[in-house]
């Protein structure tokens, strides 16, 4: 099934694999992922040197520690996107097998790092958060799932992967981590749009999303502080989302200049969930204008890749990860303008971090898989010989 992919370019008989896979990639879309680490290295060292001073290691450490991260996190983007779609399926699904049994244990053998939500599992030198990697995971196997119940006679997947879904968010709840939660479900509900689903069902997901989100705010301490601070009239100015609207006023068009922002010395996650209060303070509206302009042509251009796709399984699972990669940054950039309540979630290739830089080298390495182009054929060719 996962054969019958897009695009119209001849084979090449004993092409080596980096001239064919630079011949088939979504250029564009590399070229937007790596201006995005760019400008996350630009604004880590900007941000990152007053934390390693609060915490009284070398002043770019951190800054070190992001390019590592970011090295390896774009060395598994490209190695993920030139592998066969069928291999792709196959390791994210062990993957996602990994990741979930970890999900599992992590009420048990997990660590919060005194933010109040154990996500992280310690190990000494370094941390993992599973959940990071389940996404991608999730996606890739719910889409296969989703695929394989449209053939005749195959599994009731799309009752199963809604199963799946609802299991995920439950544990992640338990952390709590209802912004990965929103992901998964968000994932899952894109996944059923672009398979046909009817509209009832996706309204009765959201009235249930609606129900829970109730029931958390009623039996979470974390959450319904949240919502508290978000709704509430006035913002303490000396909360982080206090800070970071006030750095965002403070830039303008133009920033204040760089290395002259304030808020990177006040702000705790100045370099990973609030990144875009330190670019929008020193560079202004128009860095911050351009990190929307790459998150934005990624997912363009991949869902336009991926509407000539014939494979229903790589059509939905492209569309999937491109949703999602572009749904987290906007919740990143949301909340920093208090459009949305805090949800401790990082920009992708932007903000610091291990896990979450890893795994969004494998998420966007497996999107940039699923869109390159193949000599099998466009959907429209196959609708053609059809209505012939």
């Amino acid at each position: 099934m996962t054969e019958m992919v897009h695009g119209s370019i001849a084979v090449r008989d004993g092409e080596p694999i980096l001239p064919r896979w630079w011949r088939t990639v979504d250029r564009w879309s590399l070229t937007c992922v790596l201006l995005l680490f760019g400008v996350g290295m630009l604004l880590g060292l900007a941000a990152s040197p007053p934390l390693a001073e609060r915490n009284g290691l070398d002043p770019f450490h951190y800054v070190e520690r992001q390019a590592l991260f970011g090295s390896l996190a774009l060395i598994a983007m490209i190695v993920v996107s030139m592998l066969p779609p069928v291999q792709v399926r196959r390791l994210a699904t062990l993957g996602f097998a990994a990741s979930f049994v970890a999900l599992m244990f992590l009420p048990l053998f997990g660590t919060d790092f005194g933010k109040g939500a154990t996500r992280w599992y310690s190990l000494g030198f370094g941390s993992v958060q599973p959940s990071e990697f389940l996404k991608p995971g999730f996606i890739v196997v719910a889409a296969w799932l989703i695929a394989a119940s449209q053939d005749l006679q195959g599994p009731p997947g799309k009752r199963i992967s809604l199963l799946l879904a609802i299991v995920i968010c439950a544990f992640l709840a338990m952390q709590p981590d209802f912004g990965q939660s929103a992901l998964i479900l968000f994932s899952w509900g894109v996944m059923y749009f672009v398979a046909g689903a009817p509209l009832t069902v996706l309204i009765g997901l959201a009235m249930i999303v609606l129900f829970a989100g109730s029931v958390a705010y009623n039996n979470s301490e974390h959450f319904a502080r949240r919502i508290d601070g978000f709704l509430s009239a006035d913002v303490d100015p000396t909360t982080q989302l206090g800070y970071a609207t006030g750095a965002i006023q403070e830039g303008g068009f133009f920033g204040v200049g760089i290395g002259e922002g304030r808020v990177k010395w006040s702000l705790p996650d100045a370099h990973t969930d609030f990144i875009i209060a330190v670019a929008a303070e020193e560079y202004g509206l128009i860095l911050v204008l351009f990190i929307i302009g790459l998150f934005a042509t990624v997912v363009i251009r991949s869902l336009i890749r991926l509407m000539r796709e014939r494979d229903p399984f790589i059509r939905l699972a492209g569309a999937g990860l491109a949703c999602v990669f572009g749904i987290q940054a906007i919740i990143n950039l949301s909340v920093a303008v208090r459009l949305l309540p805090a949800k401790g979630m990082t920009l992708p290739f932007v903000s610091y971090g291990g896990s979450s830089l890893i795994a969004a080298g494998i998420t966007l390495g497996i999107l940039l898989c699923f869109t390159r182009t193949r000599p099998q054929g466009e959907i429209r060719d196959a609708l053609k010989g059809r209505i012939r």
